[in-house]
């Protein structure tokens, strides 16, 4: 299960079922669940935990030092759900004193080649990014969120649940849940349509997030008084909605 050639600290924990391939360096305070394997020539850096059943390709690196000029050696982590697929130079870093400490991964997720996600970032469930998207430090992205090939998303800006940016576009402010966006910058191009049917949303939930989408967008109203209308609609989601918008401390994509 682990390669001759592999290079692995004694101070790494590694459960049983564990695959290395060859070249991988894995240093120490890293940890591993069972049933993940680790492809050739790949990196890993502590403090770094990565659960169960996760596959990360070769030449990744991953739990390395943050691309942060503040940075002065604290102890930071990274920390990795379970059923992740890094794939091919993904690069995952650590968290900065500066922030919580942590870079956190949740559950599912799809990192196909040349994804970085920076210091501090922290990543929910079922969230695909596509080849060479990158995150600077500080971006939180809700679960199911999809990120096209070569998005590029700024520091601090958050990504609402189940929302699509189209391939290269370059997201300066938050993006609200269920909302689709592209360009450079991103802007709104109307609701994540398609989406919202694979995830099994109910076409009274689709039609309710269309109608606050047109108040949000279309109505010409004060945002405080859009944001009323849309909460009177009565839908959870609307409600969800609604909220991140009230919360974006840099505002949204308009």
């Amino acid at each position: 299960m682990i390669h001759p050639t592999a290079i692995i600290d004694p101070a790494a924990e590694l459960d049983e079922g564990v695959e290395v391939g060859p070249y991988a360096i894995i240093g120490p305070r890293v940890q591993i669940g069972g049933g993940s394997s680790v492809g050739p020539h790949v990196v890993l850096r502590g403090p770094t935990s990565i659960g169960r059943d996760n596959r990360i390709f070769q030449f990744a690196s991953v739990g390395e030092d943050p691309q942060d000029k503040k940075y002065a050696g604290e102890e930071t982590r990274l920390e990795i759900g379970d059923r992740n697929v890094i794939r091919e130079f993904v690069t995952l870093h650590r968290g900065t004193a500066q922030d919580a400490g942590v870079t956190r991964i949740g559950n599912d997720n799809l990192f196909m080649a040349y994804v970085h996600v920076a210091h501090d970032c922290q990543i929910g469930d079922h969230v695909i990014m596509s080849n060479a998207a990158s995150l600077a430090g500080h971006v939180l992205v809700g679960e199911w969120a999809i990120l096209g090939g070569f998005v590029i998303v700024h520091q601090f800006c958050r990504i609402g649940a189940h929302c699509l940016a189209g391939g290269g576009s370059v997201v300066l402010q938050d993006i609200p849940p269920f909302i689709l966006v592209s360009g450079h910058p991103a802007r709104p191009r109307g609701i994540n349509f398609e989406g919202l049917r694979r995830r099994n949303f109910e076409p009274e939930a689709i039609a309710a997030i269309k109608q606050a989408y047109r108040l949000l967008y279309k109505s010409r109203q004060r945002l405080e008084d859009a944001l009323t209308a849309m909460r009177a609609l009565g839908s959870p989601d609307v409600d969800r909605l609604a909220d991140f918008v009230a919360a974006s401390p840099r505002g949204f994509v308009r």
